[in-house]
């Protein structure tokens, strides 16, 4: 029998230079060791160290692009168990701690290459009131509406191979947001019509207001535009 070998990861995970870079990582972007050394604050020769044993655990992959080498989370499952994982970190005071650790993250932030935060979390429950997504086999099966052309979601012909839609627990709403192709698709047009911004070197997003009357007049949400902040960032 195979065992896991958990020493490894608690090995790469244990460490507040490797989380951060993991953090910027979790944007679903791929960064150069001196970007993101630069964004923990530490040397690039000390960064190639660390993101050396993250690729040993197998949480970062580095890939070469011209003279340029890069690297980004090595998938979506990676990102989810991230996610996930943030949610048994031990806090003093469970949903106002996190809400306080997070920072500029909590309302809005990309988990890998999907929307998370306080937004993604109200859009989830959204669907899941009006309709447009009903529970199925562990994931989710969206069902036709006018509401998803208008979010920019294309919804599939027939059975695919993965979940189309399926939860991914938010670290910070302890509410699931969603994850799949349909999660991707909302951030993609999203980010692609102007309704939320990247933030250099930050996973969060920043709402704009576009962005606010869009989910107010499609999916009737009134959601706060996050306000940039320099608060740390968590995995």
């Amino acid at each position: 029998m195979t065992t896991p070998r958990f020493d490894i990861m608690g090995q790469a995970l244990g460490d507040s230079s490797r989380n951060r870079m993991l953090c910027e990582l979790m944007q679903g972007r791929a960064y150069t060791n001196k970007e993101l050394a630069s964004a923990a604050g530490i040397t690039a020769q000390t960064a190639t160290a660390h993101l050396r044993l993250l690729q040993q655990a197998g949480l970062v992959i580095a890939e070469k692009s011209g003279r340029c080498v890069y690297n980004r989370i090595a998938g979506p499952e990676v990102a989810r168990a991230l996610e996930q994982l943030a949610t048994v970190t031990p806090m003093d005071s469970l949903h106002r701690a996190q809400l306080r650790k997070a920072g500029a993250l909590a309302p809005l932030r990309s988990c890998y290459d999907h929307l998370a935060g306080s937004v993604a979390v109200a859009l989830a429950q959204a669907f899941l009131t009006q309709g447009m997504l009903i529970p199925d086999s562990g994931g989710y099966r969206a069902v036709p509406s006018e509401q998803w052309t208008k979010l920019g979601v294309c919804l599939p012909d027939g059975p695919a191979r993965q979940p189309f839609a399926r939860p991914c627990l938010d670290w910070t709403e302890r509410k699931p947001h969603i994850a799949g192709p349909l999660g991707g698709q909302l951030m993609t047009h999203g980010l692609k019509v102007g309704w939320y911004k990247h933030q250099p070197y930050k996973r969060g997003l920043l709402m704009t207001r576009a962005g606010t009357q869009a989910l107010a007049q499609i999916m009737g949400l009134d959601p706060d535009p996050p306000k940039e902040s320099s608060a740390s960032c968590m995995i």
